[in-house]
């Protein structure tokens, strides 16, 4: 079941009320300190706009809090019994919560400093706990700002780490199927005219090849467009489909040998597609570097791993060393 969302600015404006309310309670509530119905009638005005303030939070930070600080000193010179500056720490907890702690601790020491007031209208006791409600106040509302910074962060990491994902497959599904349909087209272009089945069989080949890269391309898109859910026109490649990944290859001339030892046992399909992804790419860069006729591909079970281990004969060049800037001339 979802959690129930509301808009933020429906959310500030009942909490805004809650604390109206509960100001407005705390005047009327203690017959003794009620104060004359002139004066409590502008307490409650006072405790209506700090309650306010609280919607106005979001876009205008500096104008909020000055009319939460200025009704709350209203507030405070009216009913002193009934908090400090009004409930000024609510207003405190906003912007802390809202911004960081450049613009929000000027806002902290603007309170703090005014803490002392306490002394003369409600002695020591008061003085200790306003500071401690500012202060928890602040602290509350900081917190709450670095768990969200943090989501924030987590979110832009895994939606990064999903585009690096979703640009290996595209690149592994590109580059090894048109590596495929370049050696094959090579193939058909020297044998056209001498063996032209042959080339027919190298052109059948390529479409072959394009039609079942269309088939994954559309099916690695059709995932993307549902959400990440199953895919209705297949599965994704895995260990399974090595055999025909190696039979593909034979028919572009790299021979290609799997061999697989250990108890075989069911891995989940993201590290399957995986290991599929490696062999791939492995075999790809052998057909298009390293001038090979045949590779082997080992799979090997262990006690609590799979390794994967693709070899050849092939004989590419070695890459060139850049010259030692450091070392003397031969």
């Amino acid at each position: 079941m979802n959690p129930i969302r509301c808009r933020p600015a429906l959310l500030d404006g009942i909490i805004g009320a809650v604390l109206a309310a509960g100001l407005v309670t705390l005047v009327l509530a203690v017959p003794e300190e009620r104060p004359a119905p002139v004066w409590a009638a502008v307490a409650i005005a006072c405790a209506v706009a700090q309650g306010g303030s609280l919607s106005l939070m979001r876009r205008h930070t500096g104008w909020a809090i000055a009319v939460a600080l200025v009704a709350g000193a209203g507030f405070e010179a009216i009913a002193p019994h009934a908090g400090w500056l009004g409930l000024i720490a609510a207003p405190l907890t906003y912007v802390s919560r809202l911004r960081p702690p450049r613009q929000s601790l000027w806002v902290l020491g603007t309170v703090v400093a005014l803490t002392p007031v306490k002394l003369v209208t409600g002695g020591w006791q008061n003085f200790l706990l306003a500071l401690l409600a500012t202060l928890l106040g602040w602290s509350w509302g900081e917190l709450a700002r670095i768990r969200a910074v943090r989501r924030a962060e987590e979110r832009r990491r895994i939606v990064a780490d999903e585009r690096a994902r979703l640009a290996r497959e595209l690149h592994d599904v590109v580059a090894h199927t048109v590596s495929l349909m370049v050696v094959q087209a090579g193939a058909a272009a020297d044998v056209f005219d001498a063996r032209p089945e042959r080339a027919r069989a190298a052109l059948d080949t390529i479409q072959e090849h394009g039609r079942a890269a269309l088939v994954e391309l559309r099916a690695m898109l059709e995932t993307m467009r549902t959400g990440g859910g199953p895919d209705p026109r297949g599965p994704q490649p895995g260990l399974d489909q090595v055999d025909t990944l190696a039979a593909s290859l034979g028919a572009a001339g790299l021979a290609v040998a799997v061999k697989r030892a250990g108890a075989q046992r069911d891995i989940p399909a993201n590290v399957s597609l995986s290991a599929y992804r490696i062999v791939q790419e492995s075999l790809t860069n052998t057909l298009r570097h390293a001038r090979a006729t045949h590779a082997d591909v080992d799979l090997r079970w262990t006690e609590g791993a799979l390794l994967v281990e693709v070899t050849d004969d092939g004989t590419a060049a070695p890459v060139p060393r850049p010259p030692d800037a450091g070392g003397e001339p031969a």
